[in-house]
């Protein structure tokens, strides 16, 4: 097992790096904890996934129609696709997702020592991933996702056991950082700082003097190099900055009502200039392109007949405003007209392993009807925002020749 053994500033910090589907792990972490008895153990998890580790019936709650009012249709379905990925991987080794922080846990309660959840909440680290990429980065996150829900290929113990060697563990962030950088900026750089200052902070409390951190191993390096700056008082441990989603440029904001302002504009332009005909052409552009699209996409989605109709009669409105999506309001709909059952919640993490798991689970069909009407009124934004702006510029090229 990786162990880095810190001493700084008159605390003792062990950090433990574990592989997070490992039953060597689960063991070990017990083993270390019972043999160094610290004054406290840090985790990492969140508050709500250490909840979500201990209350197995919290599936019950999913509300997904209020998920998709706030916003959150994909950090679910992210979510989702992650936790069955490594649910496979754990499959083939007897163990499941958070065994070895469960592990640490327990260990911690047996000898009555106190535990401290010092992740950053999932819900805040996805949205920051998703938020600080490019359109382009956007693309390839939920192909990475999709690809790795979707795949078949076996994981042997022994490479889950080598993920924690430096070695393969380096060679995974470096492929990580030039694939996709803003997301290893997210998950890995600024969760390794989190994860340090909130270390640093538990190991403060109640004139404690010890702290065994059970991290995966992935993050001991970066969280290490933090510990060792904030004990030489080089950097500070407020992580306020990063535990709030990374405020729009005002370009951004621009840019986003700008695009819908200028095609509302060109169509206004067109029946200006163009009269009745050359108007409706442009309106009808823009409809037929976003209604096509959404539609098609909530009918790939195997949305119900109801759904399909909203996604392509709300796509040409919602494309022009940046602040609502189609996906939200044909998700909806899906929801109500074929409502999730418990079965569907119970299978849930078996079925998002499979394009088949899809289409028969009522609740992830309305993640897949969200997603892909989304994709569809997208493309028809960009398809019929470029119809428009090529038909018009070829009018008025027409017109002053």
């Amino acid at each position: 097992m990786s162990q880095i053994n810190l001493n700084l500033d008159g605390k003792e910090i062990l950090l433990l790096g574990t592989a997070h589907v490992s039953k060597a792990s689960c063991d070990e972490v017990k083993a270390v904890i019972t043999e160094k008895k610290p004054d406290c153990v840090a985790i990492e998890l969140d508050e709500q996934r250490f909840a979500a580790l201990n209350d197995k019936e919290s599936w019950k709650n999913l509300d997904i129609i209020k998920i998709l009012k706030e916003k959150k249709g994909f950090l679910l379905l992210a979510n989702l696709v992650l936790s069955s990925f490594q649910k496979r991987m754990g499959a083939n080794v007897g163990v499941q997702p958070g065994d070895e922080m469960r592990a640490g846990i327990e260990a911690a309660k047996d000898l009555g020592i106190p535990s401290e959840m010092v992740d950053r909440p999932i819900q805040t680290t996805l949205r920051r991933a998703w938020a600080k990429n490019s359109g382009y980065g956007k693309v390839k996150l939920l192909s990475a996702l999709f690809a790795s829900a979707l795949t078949k290929d076996e994981v042997s113990g022994d490479e889950i056991e080598n993920l924690k060697n430096k070695s393969e563990m380096d060679g995974m962030m470096n492929e990580l950082a030039t694939f996709m950088p803003g997301v290893k900026e997210v998950l890995i750089d600024e969760r390794d700082f989190y994860l340090a200052a909130h270390i640093w902070k538990a190991v403060q409390k109640d004139e404690r003097k010890s702290v065994v951190a059970v991290l995966g191993a992935g993050h001991l390096p970066g969280v290490q190099a933090h510990l060792e700056k904030i004990a030489r008082n080089e950097e500070g441990s407020d992580t306020e900055k990063i535990s709030s989603l990374p405020k729009k440029k005002l370009s951004a904001k621009i840019i986003g009502w700008a695009i819908p302002v200028i095609i509302v504009a060109l169509i206004a332009a067109g029946f200006v200039f163009g009269g009745m005909k050359k108007g409706a052409d442009l309106l009808g552009a823009w409809v037929l392109w976003n209604a096509i699209l959404a539609g098609l996409g909530a009918l790939i989605a195997g949305g119900h007949p109801l759904t399909v109709l909203m996604a392509a009669v709300g796509a040409p409105f919602t494309s022009l405003c940046p602040l609502v999506g189609v996906g939200m309001f044909a998700g909806i709909v899906q929801a109500f007209v074929c409502k999730p059952k418990v079965a569907d919640m119970e299978s849930m993490m078996d079925d998002v392993s499979s394009i088949k798991g899809f289409y028969k689970n009522r609740l992830l069909r309305v993640l897949l009807v969200f997603f892909l009407s989304s994709l569809g009124s997208s493309a028809g934004t960009f398809i019929g925002g470029s119809s428009i702006v090529v038909s018009i510029v070829s009018f008025f090229k027409g017109l002053f020749q």
